[in-house]
């Protein structure tokens, strides 16, 4: 039976779960989810958790931050005054928003905290900092 290497294309069907068992993720009820492997296209850790694996298997991938979204970075928060938001804006904790890099680059940030006329606004990835838990299905190869 074949197994998943480097190059393959591959189907999966996966549950993603942080360690409280919070699901961020899941192909669940959809169709199954296809990549390279290899190519860059999934976080490393995951890529690599599923080499090996034959059509029909399961497997529990644990993968570490540094495998996944890297730390959490403090240089990627910033606090930021209320007065710097166009007047449109009133910003609450957990909205999304996208910002104007110096480069002109957009960048999506998530404000953190408000405190006063203070307000937090973190770059860094929401699953930055995390451990993450797949549990996958090899549904095919090729």
């Amino acid at each position: 039976m074949s197994q998943v290497k480097s190059g393959d294309k591959i189907k999966v069907h996966y549950t993603g779960k942080l360690e409280d068992g919070t699901v961020f993720d899941t192909s669940e009820g959809r169709d199954p989810f296809e990549f390279t492997v290899g190519a860059g296209n999934v976080i490393p850790g995951f890529d690599q958790g599923v080499m090996g694996m034959s059509e029909g298997a399961t497997k529990t991938i644990t993968v570490p931050p540094e495998e996944a979204y890297g730390q959490s970075r403090a240089d990627l928060v910033a606090k930021v005054d209320k007065s710097a938001f166009p007047e449109s804006i009133d910003p609450k904790v957990g909205q999304q928003l996208q910002m104007e890099q110096s480069d002109g680059d957009p960048i999506n940030v998530v404000v953190s905290n408000i405190e006063g006329d203070t307000v937090t606004l973190d770059a860094n990835h929401p699953l930055a900092g995390k451990t993450l838990i797949f549990e996958v299905e090899l549904v095919s190869i090729g």
